[in-house]
């Protein structure tokens, strides 16, 4: 049946009314944000693309090492060491007729404190703990053997040697075994150690270490030590030479 052309038909530009309490219709979505999922979709796509690639290009590489048909690569951030040291100057050389009969290695625990009267040590202190380990020698210098020392009775396959007492060398400290155990400075040292070091205190601590077990070295008994091995040395060494009695002295230090 025809409509009433007094009845109008409702368009887009004037949709019917809403009716009381009746929530609004959803807006039309817009053109961009139709497009919007697409550029994501398509974004997604690319970055997927992207790591596919690069994957096999590892793969690949890491498969050509692998048989070596690649050159290795370094770090590029490896540690480099250069030597730039001077080649070695001799400075001395000398002949030697000593014989070590004996050496000893001792510890020492170094605690050496230089301070300044009335000052309290916040400001003004420098303290080192050190151990050192040093060996010294005991040796008989063959050099100084006289004319009159050694009596041969070819007869009576005897022979008689007087030998200069052992002496004793400095001690030599094994840096590998030394160490400093704690240093502490005041203010006002701290703020010097800042624009110069002082490479004296280090030499004190040495020098007192060394001196300490040189001292430590003479009353151990390593000289007693000392001739008794030198007199076994002999002994077996003219026994070989078919020499039944041999008799070894030496002189008093």
């Amino acid at each position: 049946m025809a409509q009433s052309p007094d009845i109008d038909e409702p368009t887009r530009e004037y949709p019917l009314a809403l009716e009381e309490g009746a929530a609004p219709p959803a807006p039309a979505p817009t053109l961009e944000e139709q497009e919007a999922p697409r550029r994501i979709g398509g974004f997604a796509r690319v970055l997927i693309f992207t790591g596919v690639v690069f994957a096999l290009i590892v793969a690949s590489c890491l498969g050509l090492r692998a048989v070596n048909v690649l050159p290795s690569f370094d770090n590029p951030f490896a540690d480099k060491t250069t030597d730039r040291s001077q080649p070695v100057l001799l400075q001395s050389m000398r002949d030697l007729s000593r014989y070590v009969a004996a050496d000893g290695t001792f510890q020492v625990i170094v605690d050496l404190q230089e301070n300044k009267e009335n000052v309290p040590d916040f400001l003004i202190n420098q303290r080192t703990l050190f151990v050192g380990s040093g060996t010294v020698e005991e040796y008989v210098d063959f050099a100084q053997l006289s004319d009159k020392a050694l009596t041969v009775d070819e007869a009576n396959k005897k022979i008689t040697i007087t030998l200069p007492a052992p002496q004793q060398g400095q001690a030599a400290l094994d840096m590998q075994k030394s160490y400093v155990v704690a240093e502490e400075r005041g203010l006002l040292n701290r703020i010097g150690d800042a624009f110069k070091s002082d490479i004296n205190q280090q030499q004190r601590v040495y020098q007192l270490a060394q001196q300490r077990i040189t001292e430590a070295a003479n009353s151990s008994g390593l000289d007693q030590r000392a001739q008794v091995n030198t007199e076994k040395m002999l002994q077996s060494l003219f026994a070989r030479l078919g020499y039944t009695t041999v008799t070894v002295s030496f002189d008093k230090p």
